[in-house]
Parts: C-alpha cells; sequence; structure tokens
C-alpha cells in the first residue's frame, strides 16, 4: 500500500493526473462496458425480433430484476470488503469462514428470492402496472429469469471473492464468457426459434449459468490458494464473520434498494401510459448506461486517487482530480448528447424500427441530454465522498436521490403539474443531479479536509 501510495503522489506531482485516472479506470471500464452490453444485448435483439411488445416486456423484467438484485450487491461487495482485509492481515481461516459463510447466506436468499418470484410473478406484474400488450410476454421473460436467480447471486458471490483477494482479471474473462454465450443463444433462441421473450430469459439464464460455473470452477481448482476446501463444514455459517458482513452489508443493500425500488416504483407509472412508454423509457435507460458506465469507472478510480491523496494530507490535489474529472466525463456527455441530437433516428433505430417508438423517441430527447448531463456531474462528487470515507453521507445521497427526490419530483410533475408521463421522465433526470449538488455543497464546505481517516495510522 505504501509502494502504491508513493507512486500515486509522484504521479500527481508530475501533472500526470489524466493519465494517472485514465489508467485506473479502464479495466473498470472495460469489465462495466461488457456488463453493460450483456444488460443491452436482449433489448436490442428483442426489438427488432419481436417489436415494441417485447422491447416493453423486456424493459419491465428488467426493471424488476434489477430490483431484486439489490441482496445480491449489498453482501458481495460487503464480502470483498472484508475478505480483502482479512487477507490483506494474513488471517486466512476468516478468510475461508467468510467465504463459506457468503456462499450459504447468499445463495439461501437467493433461492427465497427467486421461490418468491415465481409464486407472486403475477402479482409484481401488476403492481408494476404491466401494459396488457406486453403482459405474457412479461411473465414469460421474468419466470424464467427467476429460475435463474441461484446462478446471477453465484456470479457475484465468486466475482466478489477473487476481487476481494485481489484478481480482477478473472471476473473479467467470466462476464466475457457471459456475454458472448448471451448474444449467440439471443440469435439462436429469438431469432431463429422464435420464442420471443422465453428465448431472451433462457438465453440470460444459461450464460449466467455458464459464467458462475466456470467462476466456480476456477475457485475450486485453486481453492489451496484460496484456503477454501469446499467441504461441507465450509459452507456452515459463521456468526463471528456474519456480524460485520451485515453491519456493513446493510447499509449497501438500503442504499441499492433506495435507488432500485424508487426507479421501479417511477417506471410502474410510466408503464400505465403504455407499451410504447415503457419500451422509451427501456430505451432511454439503456442508452444513458452507456455513458454511465464510462463515467462509473472515472469515478471510482477517482475515489481511489482522493482516497489516497487524503491519506498523505496531499489535500492540494483533491482540486485538481475533481477538475480532471469533471473534463473527462464532460466530454464523453458532450459527445454522446451530440450524436443524439444529429442522428437521433440512428441512435434510436439501434433498438428498434417500430414508428411510434421513434416518434416518442424524438421528444425524449431533451430528457437524455438532461440524464447525459447528469452523468457527467455525479461521478467526481460522488468520488469525494467516497474517497473521503463518508459513508453516512452517501447513504444520505441515495435516500436523498432514491426515494424523495425523484420520487417526490416525478410524482410532482407527472400528476401535480399534469406532465403525464414525461413528468415521470424530468422527474426521474432532474433527481440525478442530487449528487452533485450535496458534493459540490460538501466539498465548499472543506469539511472533507478535517475528516477523521478511517483506518488509524
Amino acid at each position: 500500500m505504501k509502494a502504491q501510495k508513493r507512486s500515486l503522489t509522484r504521479d500527481l506531482t508530475q501533472g500526470s493526473v489524466l493519465w494517472t485516472m485514465v489508467t485506473f479506470a479502464l479495466p473498470l471500464f472495460l469489465s462495466g462496458l461488457l456488463q453493460t452490453v450483456y444488460n443491452i444485448t436482449d433489448m436490442i435483439i428483442v426489438g427488432h425480433a419481436v417489436g415494441r411488445d417485447g422491447l416493453g416486456a423486456i424493459s419491465i423484467g428488467s426493471d424488476i430484476l434489477h430490483f431484486l438484485m439489490f441482496v445480491a450487491l449489498g453482501f458481495s461487495n460487503a464480502g470483498q470488503v472484508i475478505i480483502s482485509q482479512f487477507t490483506g492481515a494474513g488471517l486466512r481461516s476468516k478468510v475461508r469462514k467468510t467465504i463459506g459463510t457468503l456462499f450459504t447466506f447468499l445463495l439461501g436468499s437467493s433461492v427465497i428470492i427467486g421461490l418468491s418470484g415465481l409464486i407472486f410473478a403475477k402479482n409484481i406484474l401488476s403492481w408494476v402496472n404491466t401494459p396488457p400488450e406486453a403482459w405474457a410476454l412479461t411473465l414469460d421473460y421474468f419466470r424464467i429469469c427467476m429460475c435463474g436467480m441461484v446462478f446471477i447471486y453465484g456470479y457475484n458471490i465468486v466475482s466478489a471473492i477473487l476481487r476481494g483477494m485481489g484478481n480482477s482479471r478473472h471476473p473479467f474473462y467470466f462476464v466475457a464468457i457471459s456475454v458472448c454465450a448471451n448474444v449467440i443463444l439471443d440469435l439462436i433462441f429469438v431469432v431463429w426459434f422464435k420464442w420471443a421473450l422465453f428465448g431472451a430469459a433462457l438465453a440470460t439464464v444459461i450464460s449466467q449459468g455458464m459464467s458462475f460455473l466456470f467462476a466456480l470452477n476456477f475457485l475450486y481448482r485453486n481453492r489451496k490458494a484460496f484456503g477454501f476446501g469446499f467441504r461441507r463444514k465450509d459452507f456452515i455459517i459463521d456468526k463471528e464473520v456474519l456480524k460485520p458482513l451485515l453491519k456493513l452489508g446493510i447499509p449497501m443493500i438500503i442504499q441499492s434498494a433506495a435507488i432500485s425500488f424508487s426507479m421501479l416504483f417511477v417506471n410502474s407509472w410510466i408503464n400505465t401510459y403504455g407499451v410504447v412508454a415503457a419500451a422509451m423509457t427501456g430505451v432511454g435507460n439503456k442508452l444513458s448506461s452507456l455513458v454511465n458506465v464510462i463515467n462509473f469507472a472515472l469515478g471510482t478510480a477517482g475515489s481511489s486517487m482522493i482516497g489516497q491523496c487524503l491519506g498523505a494530507e496531499k489535500y492540494d490535489r483533491v482540486p485538481q482530480i475533481l477538475k480532471v474529472s469533471f473534463f473527462i466525463n464532460g466530454v464523453i456527455a458532450l459527445s454522446a448528447g451530440l450524436a443524439v441530437i444529429c442522428f437521433p433516428r440512428l441512435v434510436f433505430g439501434i433498438f428498434t424500427t417500430d414508428e411510434k417508438v421513434l416518434a416518442m423517441a424524438m421528444t425524449y430527447i431533451p430528457v437524455l441530454l438532461l440524464l447525459f448531463a447528469g452523468a457527467a456531474l455525479r461521478p467526481p462528487m460522488s468520488s469525494l465522498i467516497n474517497g473521503s470515507g463518508n459513508f453516512k453521507l452517501n447513504l444520505a445521497v441515495a435516500l436523498l436521490d432514491g426515494v424523495f427526490m425523484r420520487i417526490g419530483l416525478s410524482l410532482f410533475l407527472g400528476l401535480v403539474a399534469g406532465m403525464g408521463v414525461y413528468g415521470f421522465w424530468y422527474g426521474h433526470a432532474w433527481a440525478g443531479f442530487t449528487p452533485f449538488v450535496i458534493g459540490g455543497t460538501y466539498y465548499l464546505s472543506g469539511k472533507w479536509r478535517t475528516r477523521k481517516h478511517i483506518i488509524n495510522k
């Protein structure tokens, strides 16, 4: 760690903040890009092969699945942090206990969530106001994906273990396997066999299963290095490691669930305006995610750089990092915005050729530009909050952004102001500026300079 800190300090002294940030962000960007490609593949193929009803169905189904991932994301991220700390401290027995506890706890959770999804599938689709035209297709997609929930959770578990022990390369390979398999199977099941949303869901489950099995096999073949024997007793939940897992994981779950729930809530209102509006929402979210994946990688890199600078008490370098981050994010958002303005039908046509959806897309462009702007302004301020270790403020941002602003603004603009579906779209877009406002206030207050370090020196 000291060597890394000296290297980073030297790089910044030489004025190569831009190069350092890009170098930090590149592996994260590639992994995130593959995840994004994985998420949009189904939508592109279904949009062209099935039409707007299929596009609306996969948009709604994906929103629900994303929400149900909050347990996996929260606890796998917490497990990754705990494993990394135990690994650094050389506590192999606790690493083994954490791996076993993580496997049993999360795989058990995935079974419960999957079964609950199957049992209450129709109730869930009714709650999110699934349009009648897309009902049957959404139900097919959702039920099949629920059957594969254990694979989705399992992949997150193994990836968290590997990253916690310093291996970020193999999780990238496993994502690549999943993406390639998903594209091939989508073409076979949806285009060739014409299985519509059933085929898309089956492709997703099989590709996720392949990724999980490859990852699990890698972990098993290297079990001696990881100190995990894959014996029955190794999977017993250990109370000693479950306590910190819950303590760290629950706030992460709340943060993830708050944002996911608010998105699902707003989209459930949008779905009441019909399948065209639902399809348009899915397309818009996928386009904004392409910008978000780059900016998220830069934000994560910025967090590491700011954290090291604060740890070294080099406070004057933090504004420099933020300026570079704002510049890169701004260029990316501006480029994406110009592409949408200059070639709208080409951009939206990637997902569908349906004229009703494309006609609505022309009116969605201002909303998308706001989403791009928010994606550019959020990461630098999030980097400052995360880099300073202010988890309470980060949780507050998630609650304000996810619950109060997104839901509140959407309901006000959509219902009170009478803007209809556009009010919900604009409410979602404007809520994305909340982290920038709170983070900017935090930066101007200067409290990040005097905050206590997470780890005592």
